[in-house]
């Protein structure tokens, strides 16, 4: 009996009370401490008192406003940004921003909107975006003018504008964007145009109207920054009417569900007599692609041909030797050969990613492709058993190759000895074989970044990425360690300049106290979604000021002897891990309230044990571990219990005695 009632008052004694400190959560979300907050879709009527005065970014859509005016945000006076999307605002009253002179951006998408009043937008010194989309708006008369001297961006997307002739005094002459995309624009005049003189490097978006008629000389002598189309079913009208203008970046590509023409040489007639830059031609179909159809293309300088339903480029294409961006993805390429690079030979970007069809690399396809910088191949079904010298020859100045998202890739010894100054290499998601001894990377001494994440590497081959001398960043995400483990000697030791290494979903279990203490530049290590616990944090302590990401692990006690390794970090993510919040981890929780200020995630930074505090966030929980007024009470009355009990022994034993001499 007595050991069962010592055992019993051990456990009392010994118990600690916990405590969940709760707190009220206001009812918009902060995101920036008295500056930027949420207030979105809470069936709001007004604007809440918990909002400072000092707000100044607000997005309050999805509320309840129909109509706003002087005192609706009065007490806002430092509002920069207002999102007001969808309030079902019909009514803007007169001096509606009256104080609020630092408001740059006004959002009043999707609100249908019926008057606003000549001087509902006076009070902002500095209004430079405005976005009345989706808001029923069918005459540009009914914007008010007043105070729209410093507009730098004007959006009238999705209403049912059918001209675009604005107010005679409506000022113009710091406007960088109109958009016009989803109107009921056809025909666009002189005057229309005219009317836009004072914008410089204007950028237009007539994406989604059907134009089917432009004024002769509408457009002549104009400059602008972009000019969109996007979805006009007759090109040839678009082209002819945009004569003696000059244009950096044309959109002309097309839509899904767009029954449009087939594009043909006559179609780009018009082009020979405009000046641009860049053209886009996206998902548009091409009847009888010859040579003549880039006829007009000479002076072009990016050219986006992306799905456009192409199974190669005609040979012979002459005068394009200004290009240096083109665009090919998501055709249906059989062999990269088919692109005829030899007709681009100024290109320094190429893009043929997501190919519809197996793509094969061949040999030497682009070799004339001397100054070739950034090459993307990603997302083609390539595969190939020696890569890649052969089908990358002679592009000595490639800086960026993207080979993500392919099939397996056999790495012979140097397989990139073409293209020795690659500063980024992007291998995600392709199983790489590598068959040499050495390093397939060894004469990449410029890379910074390499991106091998879910390559199903050896990792257990310590040379793997020598040779690689200035790399900055490098992604093994999803490979696996033998044993789990990353041990002493490990292929990271050949890759000193590191600064940032990504080693997430990798199924560690452990880390060895020495596996980074040749990384001394770390600034970033992500070993999230692993199985670590916290014996590991001594591997961290021969790295300082690191941005260390532990979420989702098998973390639940950390030693207090390994908290200086985490103390000398500057940020810690260890949210989504299974704490124990009981006084075996005391110190450790208490170093953690200590440290808010270095911790990232702290409201998925949870309790998982004991059951009563599972859930709770670890910075609401407050333990008692020490001897309680009820503790001392039991711990006098098992003291008590124990003389006691000693007494009757003795007494039983002196009896024992005297009974058996």
């Amino acid at each position: 009996m007595a050991p069962r009632v010592g055992c019993f008052l051990l456990a009392v004694l010994i118990s600690a009370s916990c405590e969940v400190i709760t707190s009220s959560n206001p009812m918009c979300t902060e995101k920036e401490a008295n500056k930027t907050y949420n207030c979105e879709n809470l069936g709001l009527r007004e604007i809440p008192d918990t909002l400072p005065n000092t707000t100044e970014f607000l997005e309050f859509g999805f509320n309840f406003l129909p109509t706003i005016q002087n005192i609706t945000f009065s007490r806002l006076i430092n509002l920069i940004f207002l999102d007001l999307t969808r309030c079902q605002i019909n009514w803007v009253r007169e001096d509606t921003f009256q104080n609020h002179h630092q408001l740059n951006t006004i959002v009043l998408t999707g609100n249908p909107l019926i008057f606003m009043a000549e001087t509902s937008l006076t009070g902002p010194k500095l209004l430079k975006h405005l976005f009345l989309t989706q808001t029923g708006i069918s005459n540009l008369e009914f914007i008010p003018v007043h105070n729209l001297e410093n507009l730098e961006s004007l959006h009238l997307g999705s209403n049912h504008i059918s001209s675009i002739n604005l107010p005679e005094n409506f000022p113009t002459q710091n406007l960088k964007v109109l958009d016009f995309q989803n109107n009921a624009i056809h025909y666009i005049s002189s005057k229309d145009i005219n009317g836009l003189e004072q914008a410089t490097n204007l950028s237009l978006n007539f994406n989604g109207n059907d134009i089917k008629g432009i004024e002769p000389g509408a457009f002549n002598s104009k400059i602008f920054q972009s000019l969109k189309f996007g979805g006009s079913l007759n090109l040839s009208v678009i082209l002819k009417g945009l004569q003696n203008s000059t244009i950096q970046s044309l959109w002309l590509g097309t839509f899904e569900d767009t029954d449009d023409q087939d594009l043909t040489s006559a179609t780009f007639e018009g082009l020979c007599d405009m000046a641009v830059e860049s053209i886009n031609l996206q998902k548009h179909h091409f009847d009888g692609f010859s040579p003549s159809t880039f006829r007009c293309f000479t002076r072009l300088q990016e050219l986006d041909l992306t799905a456009a339903h192409l199974k190669g480029l005609p040979s012979g294409i002459e005068g394009m030797n200004s290009l240096k961006k083109l665009v090919l993805s998501a055709n249906s390429f059989d062999q990269l050969c088919q692109i005829n690079a030899a007709s681009f030979p100024s290109l320094t970007d190429l893009y043929v990613k997501g190919n519809m069809k197996k793509l094969d690399l061949g040999a030497r396809c682009l070799e004339k492709l001397e100054n070739l910088q950034k090459l993307d191949l990603s997302h083609s079904d390539i595969e190939a058993s020696d890569c890649c010298n052969l089908q990358l020859k002679n592009l000595p100045h490639l800086q960026y190759l993207n080979l993500s998202y392919n099939e397996p890739l056999g790495l012979e010894d140097q397989a990139f000895k073409e293209c020795p100054r690659l500063e980024l290499l992007d291998l995600a998601f392709t199983h790489l074989l590598v068959k040499a001894a050495q390093s397939p990377f060894q004469n990449l001494h410029l890379l910074r970044v390499l991106n091998l994440s879910h390559c199903l590497l050896d990792t257990s081959n310590r040379h793997l990425l020598e040779g690689l001398l200035d790399l900055r960043h490098l992604n093994v995400q999803g490979n696996h360690f033998q044993d789990g483990s990353i041990s002493k000697t490990n292929l990271l030791q050949t890759v000193s300049s590191l600064e940032i290494l990504i080693l997430s979903s990798c199924d560690l279990l452990s880390i060895d106290q020495q596996a980074f203490h040749s990384l001394g530049n770390m600034s970033h290590l992500d070993l999230s979604h692993n199985s670590l616990t916290g014996d590991s944090m001594d591997a961290f302590s021969p790295l300082k000021g690191l941005y260390l990401n532990l979420a989702a692990n098998n973390i639940r006690i950390i030693p207090p002897h390994l908290l200086p390794a985490l103390s000398q970090q500057s940020t810690i993510n260890l949210s989504h891990n299974p704490l124990d919040c009981t006084c075996s981890n005391i110190h450790f929780i208490t170093w953690y309230k200590e440290n808010l200020h270095k911790l990232e995630g702290s409201e998925e930074t949870v309790c998982a044990n004991p059951p009563p505090l599972r859930g709770v966030k670890l910075s609401d929980v407050k333990l008692s571990c020490g001897l309680t007024g009820m503790g001392i009470f039991f711990l006098v009355v098992f003291v008590f219990l124990v003389i006691i009990l000693l007494i009757f022994s003795v007494k039983f034993l002196l009896r024992w005695k005297y009974q058996h001499i």
